[in-house]
């Protein structure tokens, strides 16, 4: 919990570094567990060594499908997801992701930027384009391989 300066308590809004008086209990940093598992020191050590747990599930999944056709990091920002649910790091792990994927969309569709990128993606289909229509002209259909 953080102390504004008026000496009254608030929590942390994870979705942003603001500090609001009034929150819903659902936007507050720390724990999610049920309030019977955060009664007992016991219960609630098992239930954060089960989330976490749960989370290295997932996120080994993701790592798995990184190399093959899957998705991937989406899966990985899953486990951290269920990760945020009860740690304080991986919460602040996903606020800081989401400003910076919030920031990298507002700065793709800028017109200017939008307009670079075609331009970059239509030079590099041209040049592949070129480098296919020579190849073929010189060696005929033959593969790179069977040249010798």
């Amino acid at each position: 919990m953080i102390a504004p300066k008026s000496g009254t308590l608030a929590y942390m809004i994870a979705e942003s570094d603001e500090v609001n008086g009034a929150v819903a209990k659902d936007s507050r940093l720390g724990s999610r567990a049920p309030a019977f598992v955060q009664r007992s020191r016991p219960l609630h050590a098992v239930w954060r060594a089960g989330i976490f747990l749960a989370g290295l599930a997932v996120i080994g999944g993701g790592v798995i499908l990184l190399p093959l056709p899957g998705p991937g990091w989406l899966i990985i920002f899953g486990g951290m997801a269920i990760w945020g649910t009860e740690f304080v790091w991986a919460q602040k792990v996903l606020r800081w992701t989401r400003r910076k994927v919030t920031a990298a969309a507002r700065a793709a569709a800028d017109p200017r930027v939008r307009r670079r990128n075609l331009l970059i993606g239509t030079v590099a289909v041209a040049l592949l384009a070129g480098l296919a229509i020579w190849y073929v002209l010189s060696y005929g259909f033959t593969l790179p391989w069977q040249l010798g």
